[in-house]
């Protein structure tokens, strides 16, 4: 993008550069210096202050500690498979910011990105000189607004980053909602209760308008939910009892095929968790009017990288399981693609995460594991060494610590046949994800849905 000279009207400062998009990135980076910060009222003025464009959109609001991605992707491909001009927010990225704002499943191009971010920043200035201090994700969400506004998005999926009450994304006013799970997880902001979290996950219902409560959200947390939505007197639709499953057919190409409710469904996402996410899908493409031919089909191409992803002829798999609910999933879906095998692992995951809860379930499934640190900001990954430790307590003998993904990656290539028995299996963060796929030079595949 060429730097050109602009004046910000919003804060009244003198002439300044527009920035490129390396250079945006680094003011966003910068943001990070304020860490996380619950509450509405900056997200909503700052939108405001860029001319509310939320105004007049149409939104699907998705929290849950895990699914929300895959559940936003499947969503976003069968109402662009409608026709219809998509907007997709999510978070984290796995190789560049960009994917989080996707227009039609395509991540925003970089010229598009900067100029949104020069725009939000000369409102920021102004903030700053108020002593208001606009958060990293603040700023992103405001910036997603102004590209779908200006891109006549007809739908924004729109994925809450980590809460949902005080979550900056709640600022909007969405047709529907869907919470797809409840799990431990973001204690520190959210609570260190099932009920706790689902009070807050629930805190993007609004007042009339359908919410979708996922199959396997514990009876703990349902409860808190579905008060809300009386309270607020919005229908709730549990979607497991209205699209049952039933008649799992797995196949050679990785794909699954079952019966959801009274619907046939090919899946291209595998396991049973994509399954459950398929459900919440089904339930709010109903409750907008859009569940047709088209949407079920379009659920057979619908990808989501860095989710139980089989790279390279299924030579290494790929999955961002975090915590372990998502690690759980992982696990079921080995033990049913490849019922009775053992794996090679490679695992990292943020020392502020449950890794160990983690490691406890892929040591039944581990002939080795091979851990790996990364950093990503100020947040420090768990050292490879007491990952080790920990995994040689539960039984896994053959540990290995102190190479780098790249170095492990590039050996397993080498070594491991084209479409071998069983692949190596990279898991434990998204963050890690995101450095394999960067590393295998999947960039285009992760852009590009």
């Amino acid at each position: 993008m060429q730097s050109v000279e602009y004046s910000p009207a919003a804060s009244g400062s003198a002439v300044v550069k527009a920035m490129s998009f390396r250079e945006a990135c680094g003011w966003l980076d910068g943001l990070q210096f304020f860490g996380i910060k619950l509450g509405l009222e900056q997200s909503r003025e700052l939108a405001d202050r860029c001319g509310a464009p939320d105004r007049g959109m149409k939104f699907l609001h998705i929290a849950g500690t895990n699914g929300k991605g895959s559940t936003g992707a499947m969503l976003e491909r069968a109402l662009r498979e409608n026709g219809c001009v998509t907007g997709f927010y999510s978070s984290p990225h796995l190789i560049s910011v960009r994917e989080r704002i996707r227009i039609g499943g395509v991540a925003v191009p970089e010229a598009e990105f900067a100029a949104a971010a020069d725009e939000v920043r000369a409102v920021c200035t102004a903030m700053l000189d108020e002593g208001k201090k606009p958060t990293y994700f603040e700023v992103m969400t405001v910036m997603a607004l102004l590209i779908f506004q200006r891109r006549r998005c007809d739908w924004v999926i729109w994925e809450t980053g980590m809460g949902g009450r005080l979550d900056a994304t709640n600022i909007v006013a969405p047709r529907a909602t869907a919470i797809t799970s409840i799990a431990l997880d973001h204690q520190k902001y959210l609570g260190d209760t099932l009920s706790a979290i689902a009070g807050e996950k629930a805190g993007i219902i609004k007042p009339g308008i359908p919410v979708v409560i996922g199959a396997t959200v514990p009876p703990e947390a349902r409860r808190v939910i579905e008060a809300r939505a009386r309270e607020l007197a919005a229908p709730a639709v549990e979607a497991g009892k209205r699209f049952p499953i039933a008649d799992v057919r797995l196949h050679a190409d990785g794909t699954q095929s079952f019966a959801a409710g009274e619907h046939e469904v090919t899946l291209a996402l595998p396991g049973a968790m994509q399954r459950i996410n398929c459900q919440s899908v089904l339930a709010v493409l109903e409750a907008i009017g859009s569940l047709n031919t088209r949407s079920l089909e379009a659920l057979a191409r619908t990808r989501w990288p860095g989710r139980a992803e089989l790279c390279c002829r299924n030579r290494i798999l790929i999955d961002g399981g975090h915590n372990p609910e998502g690690l759980a999933a992982l696990c079921a879906l080995l033990k049913e693609r490849w019922p009775g095998r053992k794996f090679r692992w490679v695992f990292g995951a943020f020392a502020d995460k449950d890794y160990r809860g983690g490691l406890r379930l892929i040591a039944p499934l581990a002939v080795s594991l091979e851990a790996v640190g990364f950093a990503e900001g100020s947040r420090l990954s768990a050292q490879p060494g007491e990952i080790c430790e920990q995994a040689r307590k539960l039984g896994i003998a053959d540990c290995r610590a102190g190479r780098k993904l790249p170095e492990i990656l590039k050996e397993a290539l080498r070594e491991i046949p084209e479409f071998p028995e069983t692949p190596l299996v990279t898991a434990g963060s998204l963050y890690l994800a995101g450095e394999a796929l960067a590393v295998l030079g999947e960039e285009k595949r992760v852009l590009n849905l």
